[in-house]
């Protein structure tokens, strides 16, 4: 008993720097911050390619703005695999279920679904879609469903570095003449869509805003003052194997979830919001190359930041690698791009992965001195 006690106590006993033994490198790597990583993930991860015959009636009636939307992704678990650790997630709210089981296409007719698709639209609770009767085709049809995929993948997989799920809550006009127009959200929604996160993820497997707000008066004080209050985001040794959401809308959306709140008490996303907010502690900031500096300064101050390496499938198409140069070096903690994999109808390969194939490394404006250049998740 003596000397497992003993030899807990020093595998428990701070390295040196200098002992490059794996225990000890893995100490170290554990106790940087989880703000002191970047790592790449895909944007609207659920999305399916539209079928040809169907972009080119888009093209035809809409000019080149339509191939925007003229990509598409693999499977979750693949995305994962490949080593994403942001995804992005579009719902839309079906409480009695059915409202999006006869997607229109933009031929203006119905199209025939596969069964198991058939019956998921037809029961109660949020859909993923991206644009409804037009792209409409997902990879996993509802958000339980996608979140299932992500949880059993974590499952599998504990030792990865925290997961950015991002979520559009979709609502507006319809599409398309004589298409379903998306409910708009309220506060009752929200609750019932973290319902539907907590239904998946338990708080020991998700990173909360009350968590980081800890003691702090507010989620922003929590996240300046980091563990001086009991908060703070947490090291990457506590957050490992772990996911985070983030609410990506504009002011409107955002107070809705909020409701009265001082900041975000009790929820379970964070918000898309300014750095001066009572519950920044998220800030998606797209554009690294105009708010470059804004970026990097939200970076030091202790918040997370998403941006993106590409848009609307222009960089790809013309292997235009500037936004992606300064999205690297931006300090942005999640990079989301629509080509992990590089489109093969597309000259060039253009596509966005960390070097030498490593999942997650050190963040290039925090310049932690831990790292050495490894794959903080250490493959």
């Amino acid at each position: 008993m003596l000397n497992l006690l003993a030899a807990l106590a020093v595998a428990a006993a701070p390295c040196p720097a200098s002992d490059e033994q794996p225990a000890c490198v893995r100490q170290r790597l554990d106790a940087l911050g989880m703000t002191d990583m970047m790592v790449v993930g895909t944007h609207n991860s659920y999305k399916l390619p539209i079928p040809p015959e169907e972009m080119a009636v888009m093209v035809a009636a809409r000019g080149k703005s339509a191939l925007g939307i003229d990509y598409g992704h693999r499977p979750l678990v693949e995305q994962l695999d490949a080593g994403a650790r942001q995804l992005e997630i579009d719902i839309v709210a079906d409480p009695q279920g059915g409202l999006y089981a006869k997607p229109l296409t933009v031929f203006g007719r119905g199209t025939s679904l596969t069964p198991d698709v058939a019956a998921a639209l037809a029961k109660p609770g949020f859909k993923t879609l991206h644009m409804p009767d037009v792209d409409f085709r997902s990879s996993c049809v509802t958000f339980v469903a996608c979140l299932k995929t992500i949880r059993a993948w974590s499952d599998a997989h504990r030792d990865h570095v925290p997961i950015l799920i991002m979520l559009n809550a979709k609502e507006g006009a319809a599409t398309m003449p004589g298409g379903v127009t998306p409910l708009p959200f309220t506060e009752p929604l929200f609750d019932a869509l973290d319902a539907e996160i907590r239904s998946v993820f338990g708080d020991d497997r998700l990173i909360t805003p009350d968590q980081v707000q800890g003691k702090a008066k507010t989620l922003r004080d929590g996240v300046l003052a980091g563990a001086k209050l009991g908060g703070g985001w947490p090291r990457l040794g506590a957050a490992r194997g772990k996911v985070f959401f983030a609410l990506d809308e504009g002011p409107a959306k955002v107070a809705i979830y909020r409701g009265k709140r001082a900041s975000l008490e009790g929820r379970a996303m964070f918000v898309n919001t300014d750095e001066a907010s009572p519950a920044a502690a998220y800030l998606t900031l797209n554009d690294p190359v105009g708010e470059k500096d804004r970026i990097a300064a939200a970076v030091k101050a202790g918040f997370i930041v998403r941006t993106r390496a590409d848009a609307d499938t222009r960089a790809a198409r013309s292997n235009d690698t500037t936004q992606r140069t300064a999205a690297f070096t931006s300090g942005a903690q999640y990079i989301s791009t629509d080509y992990i994999w590089a489109d093969p109808r597309f000259a060039g390969g253009y596509t966005v992965r960390l070097p030498d194939s490593k999942v997650a490394v050190c963040n290039p404006v925090r310049q932690p001195t831990a790292c050495g250049g490894r794959d903080l998740e250490g493959r």
